[in-house]
């Protein structure tokens, strides 16, 4: 069975039929910002480009190497704050001369840092990244203080999770610290979202309690307990039974798949001309972060839940897109702005 038949394509953005817009002028009050905390890594990566990715063995060389503060947590983080939403981030950095700069570039970003540790003596940690000339990567991390994050670091700063609409999680962080922070969002019920990379096993009840599960297709096909060769639609559809009533599969290029409440839905990625990914999933998490409280306050099953969500794919969608036209992770992270360019055209077509 093909991946196609799996899951049905749609209109426009390949989105679901959408309700009219509203009457032109019919007044609509403006939203509250969206409310974000992010429970994850902060890393500073180093970043060669080579005109291809080595074979295992082989030696290559590349051009001059440049540092960017980086991190899956930090790098989501600053993607939802360029999208407009308000950020606060808990993390573990070192004392080095790395987290002061990665702490500095956070700080200008405009998020809360109330929930950073900083650890004496400790060196943050650190991406190794090779970049072939087509946009491709390869992604070596040594977690560094991440390692060292707790569940009492957590705690500390729950309040950050307690007022948030939405909490955003990864897997470069200890399991416990992850756990700590979804048993305080589920207690305040707030909205929890886990990007679960890198891939690596999950424990079940922790995944029984995630609202939205974003995964590429190694990452899915692992979860699932699946082989890497499995047709991504089969991965898609199996990936629900673990727990998330929400489940995105991204697919780089070839767009992502939505699963919510069991109807699965299909998107196209925007075409842009690509020079390097770092940072795209990233990008596509942090977004996603942003626009989902609508999504997530809307009535389940309804049709207002199935636009929001749609249009949260769309935009995120469109963030990942832009953010392999430039290179580095937070260098290349769009604003909202560009965001919108890029999606008003597909908005409109789907309705």
């Amino acid at each position: 069975m093909s991946f196609d038949n799996l899951i049905p394509a749609a209109t426009a953005f390949h989105s679901a039929t959408l309700p009219l817009p509203p009457p032109r002028f019919r007044y609509t009050p403006p939203m509250p910002v969206p409310r974000v905390c992010v429970v994850g890594s902060v890393n500073m990566d180093l970043v060669v480009r080579t005109s291809r990715l080595p074979r295992p063995g082989e030696t290559v060389l590349g051009s001059a190497y440049r540092t960017y503060p980086g991190g899956k947590g930090a790098n989501q983080a600053v993607a939802a704050r360029r999208m407009g939403a308000d950020v606060s981030l808990i993390a573990s950095i070192g004392d080095d001369s790395h987290g002061q700069r990665v702490r500095q570039t956070l700080d200008a970003e405009g998020l809360n840092l109330s929930g950073l540790t900083i650890r004496p003596g400790e060196a943050t940690g650190l991406a190794l990244i090779t970049v072939a000339e087509q946009g491709e990567n390869m992604i070596v991390v040594a977690p560094g203080a991440n390692a060292n994050l707790t569940p009492d670091d957590v705690l500390r700063a729950s309040d950050n999770i307690r007022t948030a609409d939405v909490v955003l999680l990864q897997l470069e962080i200890p399991t416990p610290c992850i756990a700590a922070a979804v048993a305080v969002a589920h207690e305040h019920r707030r909205c929890v979202i886990l990007n679960a990379a890198p891939a690596r096993q999950v424990p079940p009840d922790l995944l029984k309690q995630v609202d939205v599960l974003i995964v590429n297709r190694a990452e899915g096909a692992r979860l699932a307990g699946m082989d890497l060769s499995t047709e991504p639609g089969r991965v898609a559809l199996r990936l629900p039974e673990l727990g998330p009533h929400t489940v995105v599969l991204t697919l780089g290029a070839q767009g992502s798949v939505l699963i919510q409440r069991g109807r699965p839905r299909r998107f196209a990625a925007p075409h842009v001309t690509s020079v390097d990914a770092t940072g795209a999933g990233d990008a596509f998490c942090g977004a996603l972060a942003a626009e989902w409280p609508d999504a997530a306050h809307a009535a389940p099953r309804s049709t207002e839940e199935m636009r929001l969500a749609e249009r949260a794919i769309i935009c995120a969608s469109a963030a990942g897109a832009l953010a392999t036209t430039k290179p580095g992770a937070i260098p290349s992270l769009p604003r909202r702005a560009e965001v919108e360019s890029l999606t008003e055209p597909l908005q409109r077509a789907a309705t």
